[in-house]
């Protein structure tokens, strides 16, 4: 029976000796025994796995599968009697708190506002519950955060009780269970009902505190992320740590941090417009520059680590004051090879038989129009080789 193994007669217990009934490995080669009885809670209900050590050998991951519960080891166990097991505590009860903090957010969330609860997550370091609805409010929020830290503060009992599916008519619960047979509550009294197969501590004090980070959307719901007991002070000691080093940086105490930023984002803004007019200038200048290497109504060039944007910015002024010519621009950026080329107005050739001539060189993809286009590719030709075919393409005649 689900309601006489170690983990549910006793939450607490983190030793414990048993019989081992099968040594076997999955199709993958990876080891796993399969114990008379355990303490260690396998994945499920949202809630991951315990870890630890049976005959001081490591325990991976433990999975329920075709009604066995499997012991995945780090090595092969060979034993074929009695073990001692020991789980991993500071794991177990981390969950432990986890999850009956969203348990009583989640119940913070219905009382308050009617909002339920769709998922459960339990991540490594922080713990998300999907609420049905689209949006919530800060007020909401922190109504909930409120309520759940003060069903804590008053450490209420958290009583497990097991029924069958006739006694479920007997009791209010936040949602329909999804399992038959054997039904497990999970009960804060006068506060919370729900059906949950998870490991929880035996009263609301020992969560200590509910910490709501932030929200995201997620489809049509809100993802609500939060933390609990211990999560909440590193958290804390984490965010800490990184406020410390900010007011560091900016010299300035850790209450004017934010001030601080603002600012420094004011002049970072400002230096950057300043920065892109002093570009646009630097551009003009150059493109004077190349119109003095004009030969035959072509311009061409090939530059180290430019990005594609700059030459094309360079094309342009370049074809809109000159009507008759062709610009030719390569550029190599790593062991990438990208190019420009552009006519001006009164020039004949589309510029799509340059790019149609080069790309396969190059293995490139690129877009544009006839007037302009513009593309990159790999380096398996050299920049100045490149350059070569694309004036090839053109077919104005001898090379310049």
């Amino acid at each position: 029976m689900l309601k006489n193994r170690f983990y549910y007669e006793d939450t607490y217990q983190k030793q414990f000796l048993t019989n081992v009934i099968k040594e076997s490995q999955d199709t993958e080669g990876n080891p796993y025994v399969v114990l008379e009885n355990t303490a260690f809670y396998p994945t499920g209900g949202g809630q991951p796995h315990d870890t630890g050590f049976l005959n001081g050998i490591h325990v991976v991951n433990v999975e329920e599968e075709d009604g066995e519960i499997r012991h995945f080891m780090k090595e092969k166990l060979n034993c074929e009697d009695e073990v001692n097991g020991e789980i991993d505590w500071d794991r177990r009860f981390d969950h432990m708190q986890q999850h009956a903090g969203q348990h009583i957010l989640t119940a913070a969330f219905v009382e308050l506002f009617g909002l339920p609860t769709v998922s459960f997550y339990l991540g490594r370091e922080i713990v998300s519950i999907d609420i049905d609805v689209e949006s919530i409010t800060t007020e909401q929020l922190d109504a909930a955060e409120l309520l759940a830290n003060d069903i804590i503060l008053e450490n209420r009992p958290i009583e497990t009780k097991w029924i069958s599916e006739d006694e479920l008519i007997d009791y209010s619960l936040r949602k329909n269970v999804a399992v038959t047979g054997e039904i497990r509550l999970v009960i804060i009294p006068n506060y919370d009902t729900n059906g949950c197969g998870g490991t929880h501590p035996s009263s609301t004090g020992q969560v200590r505190m509910i910490k709501i980070l932030h929200t995201e959307k997620q489809k049509q719901k809100t993802r609500v992320h939060f933390v609990c007991g211990g999560r909440v002070f590193q958290q804390l000691k984490q965010k800490n740590q990184e406020l410390a080093v900010a007011s560091k940086l900016l010299s300035v105490p850790e209450d004017n941090v934010c001030i601080a930023i603002e600012k420094l984002l004011e002049t970072n803004h400002s230096l950057e417009k300043l920065l892109k007019e002093s570009r646009e200038k630097v551009l003009a200048y150059e493109a004077k520059d190349l119109l003095n290497t004009q030969e035959s109504g072509i311009i061409k060039a090939v530059y180290d680590n430019r990005s594609i944007q700059e030459l094309q910015k360079l094309a342009r002024v370049l074809v809109t004051d000159i009507e008759d010519v062709y610009v030719l621009l390569v550029a190599v950026n790593d062991d990438q090879l990208q190019f420009v080329a552009a006519r001006g107005a009164s020039n004949p050739i589309s510029m799509k038989t340059v790019s149609a001539k080069v790309l396969p060189l190059i293995d490139g993809k690129g877009g544009g129009n006839d007037a302009f286009v513009q593309g990159g590719g790999k380096g398996l030709i050299t920049a100045v080789e490149l350059l070569s075919r694309m004036l090839e393409s053109l077919n104005l005649g001898p090379e310049n």
